[in-house]
């Protein structure tokens, strides 16, 4: 498979049907499955990282208030997560499209890590209760499913305008 191509420009309405689709996500009863990632911050990460003046900092804490308010949770620390992790997101963003996908993973769980470490250091300044040995699988698993994330959101953008048999591209 050839990986040089070049991609048609992001539709605004396909970012938010995808940033919708991951709010959906975050909505299902997945109860205390181990390892659900949070696909509404992955789908953050991943904008920021390829679309960043499309989808920012403000896109970022209104799907965080969104969160909070859907989990119920003390209002601002989703907020807060979100904001940090696209922050940072944006920041490497020219860096981290130079790499191959599986290298790309290995940037996104830093970032991954660092808004669940948020939300832990909150949670244990509200409440005192720490989570189980198994809270940042949520992490990995976000990292692990970034190869497949970024084939699935890209792909309307790999396609032609003007189908020919004669341009590859």
């Amino acid at each position: 498979m050839n990986n040089q191509y070049i991609l048609l420009p992001a539709s605004p309405l396909f970012i938010a049907f995808s940033l919708i689709v991951a709010f959906v996500l975050n909505l299902m009863p997945w109860g205390q499955m181990v390892g659900v990632p949070d696909f509404v911050a992955l789908a953050l990460v991943f904008w920021n990282i390829h679309q960043p003046r499309k989808v920012g900092i403000s896109v970022a804490f209104m799907m965080g208030l969104l969160m909070d308010v859907n989990e119920a949770t003390l209002l601002g620390e989703n907020a807060l997560a979100y904001t940090l992790l696209s922050y940072f997101a944006i920041m490497i963003h020219r860096r981290v499209l130079w790499f191959p996908l599986r290298t790309q993973a290995l940037h996104v769980l830093p970032l991954m890590l660092l808004a669940q470490a948020v939300q832990l250091v909150i949670q244990l300044l509200v409440t005192g209760k720490s989570p189980d040995w198994f809270y940042f699988s949520e992490s990995v698993v976000s990292a692990l499913l970034w190869p497949v994330v970024s084939v699935l959101l890209l792909a309307p953008q790999r396609r032609a305008v003007d189908r020919d048999e004669n341009r590859p591209i």
